[in-house]
């Protein structure tokens, strides 16, 4: 690995560095010297916690039954098994409602693309097992979404309400909207962007259009085309601060496919999301010693792409829970998450700040005929809620 993507990882812990060493195993010229050099004086309980927290132990437990590892205690070896075995299970359950939504939607004649869950690990690792999910994702038009609703709910599906729709322009203001079936105990969400801010990305016809196929269980499954994909993976790793290095390995195992780094360079450099790009193959590299392949390049050279790489490690060094940051950390995350943007990107967020959301109404509520009030007060009720925040 060359000097120049060199990361900083002097606060990981010992445990964190074994980890790491068990995913990129395939990676490692001398894999098994470096895990025995790294297994002494390890915490293992810590170890399997970390390894749970990434939700990379199917990883972890195929690495070692692969290479044949005795430098693990039985009782290490037994968790993760456990682990893994509740995953497949997991996943098989959510294969089997993938192909049931899927065909669903079709006979409602409604477009649906497939983003993460069973279909990226079958794609990304040749077999469902190997990846870890807690739901469905599914990429539809805006102009579906009320029609996708009506369809879950009359498949047994509740709106789980955690996204509120007070103002009228809701759609524009958040991305997704996540549904769950009491009975089968799964959750889906319906997304009608990629990303929470609008403008950021392709349109779903242009997605539509240079979509794949996956066959899981023996169904065709649309999904996003290869350059797509490794767009909206930086993207929302970026956006989540790489804190699972799930995330991460997706990254590696995505750019040993074959990718037209032409129409990637096109995708970032018209969405204004090369630094992100940049961002995501310096954490494949620098952490999971992933190749780099000449076309990568022009992504990983500059400063901004380390610094913005070296900025996450401090979500990945501990087992963070982004529902519960601390206030320091909450600070720090939302100047990195500034840090992202492009100078015109921050230009369009700042202005967008001065636009009334659904927060503002939840702080303030008002009957319909008032919501032009918003406007005025929007500085007021933010100022409020940092306050309340910070108390």
């Amino acid at each position: 690995m060359e000097k120049n993507y060199l990361l900083d990882t002097g606060s990981f812990p010992k445990e964190l560095h074994l980890l790491l060493a068990f995913i990129r195993m395939e990676n490692d010229n001398n894999p098994l010297v470096d895990l025995k050099l790294q297994t002494v004086d390890v915490n293992w309980g810590y170890f399997i916690k970390l390894a749970r927290h990434h939700r990379v132990y199917p990883l972890v437990y195929i690495n070692l039954k692969r290479w044949n590892i005795d430098i693990v205690p039985a009782e290490v070896e037994k968790a993760l098994y456990v682990e893994y075995c509740k995953n497949t299970f997991q996943m098989l359950k959510l294969t089997s409602e993938t192909v049931n939504i899927c065909k669903l939607f079709e006979g409602h004649k409604i477009n649906s693309i497939l983003l993460k869950g069973p279909v990226l690990a079958a794609d990304l690792y040749g077999d469902q097992s190997l990846r870890t999910s807690k739901d469905i994702d599914i990429l539809i038009s805006i102009d579906n979404v009320d029609k996708v609703e009506q369809v879950l709910l009359t498949a047994g599906y509740i709106l789980n309400q955690k996204n509120p729709r007070i103002m009228n322009d809701w759609k524009w203001n958040i991305h997704h909207l996540t549904y769950f079936h009491p009975q089968k105990n799964i959750e889906i969400e319906i997304h009608w962007r990629l990303d929470p801010d609008p403008g950021r990305e392709p349109l779903f016809a242009e997605l539509w259009q240079r979509r794949n196929m996956c066959y899981i269980s023996g169904y065709p499954v649309p999904m996003l085309g290869r350059e797509d994909l490794f767009f909206y993976l930086i993207c929302h790793g970026a956006r989540h601060g790489w804190f699972r290095l799930r995330w991460i390995a997706d990254i590696d195992r995505l750019t040993k496919q074959t990718m037209d780094w032409e129409k990637v360079n096109y995708l970032l450099e018209k969405y204004h999301s090369k630094q992100i790009g940049g961002q995501a193959l310096i954490l494949s590299l620098g952490l999971l010693h992933s190749p780099l392949k000449p076309e990568m390049r022009s992504l990983v050279t500059g400063n901004l792409p380390l610094k913005l790489a070296q900025s996450a490690v401090v979500f990945i060094k501990d087992t963070i829970n982004f529902s519960k940051l601390p206030n320091d950390l909450v600070i720090y995350y939302r100047r990195y998450l500034f840090s992202l943007k492009s100078n015109s990107q921050k230009w369009l967020y700042l202005i967008g700040q001065l636009y009334p959301n659904a927060r503002d109404a939840k702080t303030l509520p008002l009957p319909n005929y008032l919501h032009f009030l918003y406007f005025p007060l929007r500085p007021v009720l933010w100022f409020w809620r940092r306050l309340k925040q910070q108390v």
